[in-house]
């Protein structure tokens, strides 16, 4: 496999502040596409790779996987990009293709376990993971490529490549709907794109917060209601309302008090946390209401692409700081302490810029 040398922003250890390093990717094959980088978004799954937080982290790493640019190069076979198209690459660039999962266009959940962006084994590059977003370009097979609206703000659309597609699956997968009473828990990257799209697909959206220092945010992105959960007598009104609630919060929290605001058959999904809950689940409200807890991971492709293209139709964006790709540390401490509102985007023409 031949291959060359491209700058980018990783890591060599848990430890170690990400810094400039020089990376190898792959020459096109003829069904790839290589896209330089003009922005790529930071997402929490980013800094807790950088930092081995969930184990497995292979170093060095470079995250990224909400990335935009423009194609400048296509193999001999491609036929979904040219040259000079606006394209995208989300959390995925490989699955087997082949089982149950992917043939229902659901790569995130094959069977035979996909390809991510950063820190998968790379099927190309012997002993190498693949690499991330944080770099001036990226290749990848024309099927794991995204078509963006030519309308969208192309600064702020990179965020919907994860942040983006996260929310979308569960909304489109509970068939949510023109009248659909919606509730989001927890506003933060994930939060804020759950209520623009619940609203665009023309729900009833509704905020839980735990303070009420939200409640003009979340009404600016377009809630309709906020419920302040720490007060007893606003979630007692609540019972019985929603018809779906997506949990985007990124840590241990008693999800009990929530279950009491679905209606009859509705879910609570959780797109945020990954571990144990400490809190027991109660069963009573379960059963008695054939009620749900699920689970929820990012999109497929299909999902994914038409999802930018809803997007493209409702002009629905991110709201986004941008950062140069120097200010990366600062941003993942910055985001430690949910100091963002709502999601960084990197500049990659400063890596560009930077001497060396």
């Amino acid at each position: 496999m031949n291959t060359k040398e491209v700058k980018a922003y990783g890591t060599e250890a848990k430890d170690k502040d990400l810094e400039q390093m020089t990376i190898l990717r792959r020459e096109v094959t003829p069904t790839d596409i290589e896209i330089e980088i003009l922005y790529c978004g930071v997402c929490h799954s980013d800094l807790h790779t950088a930092r081995n937080d969930w184990g497995g982290t292979v170093y060095p790493a470079v995250p990224g996987h909400e990335i935009i640019g423009k194609v400048v190069s296509v193999g001999s076979d491609v036929t979904k990009f040219k040259i000079g198209d606006l394209a995208g690459v989300g959390c995925l660039v490989d699955s087997c293709r082949e089982c149950d999962s992917c043939r229902q266009d659901l790569e995130q959940y094959c069977l035979n376990g996909s390809t991510g962006t950063y820190n998968s084994k790379d099927p190309f590059i012997t002993g190498q993971r693949t690499y991330g977003g944080y770099a001036e370009t990226v290749v990848v097979d024309e099927a794991f490529g995204l078509h963006i609206p030519e309308n969208l703000d192309l600064k702020a659309v990179a965020p919907l490549l994860c942040a983006g597609v996260t929310t979308w699956s569960p909304l489109k997968h509970w068939n949510v709907k023109e009248g659909s009473r919606v509730a989001v828990v927890g506003l933060g990257g994930l939060g804020h794109m759950a209520i623009k799209l619940a609203k665009g697909l023309g729900a009833e959206v509704t905020l839980f917060s735990r303070t009420p220092d939200k409640i003009q945010d979340a009404l600016d992105l377009g809630a309709d209601a906020v419920i302040i959960s720490t007060y007893e007598h606003e979630m007692k009104e609540a019972a019985g309302q929603f018809d779906l609630i997506i949990d985007t919060v990124p840590y241990d929290h008693d999800i009990n008090p929530y279950i009491a605001t679905l209606n009859i058959s509705g879910t609570l999904v959780l797109v945020g946390y990954l571990g144990k809950m400490e809190d027991m689940l109660h069963t009573v409200p379960l059963i008695l209401g054939r009620k749900s807890v699920a689970g929820s991971v990012i999109g497929g492709i299909k999902e994914t692409q038409d999802m930018l293209d809803f997007c493209g139709e409702k002009n629905i964006l991110p709201e986004i700081e941008m950062i140069k790709m120097q200010e990366i540390n600062e941003a993942y401490e910055r985001m430690l302490k949910s100091d963002v509102r709502y999601r960084f985007v990197i500049d990659m023409q400063s890596l560009k810029r930077q001497v060396g």
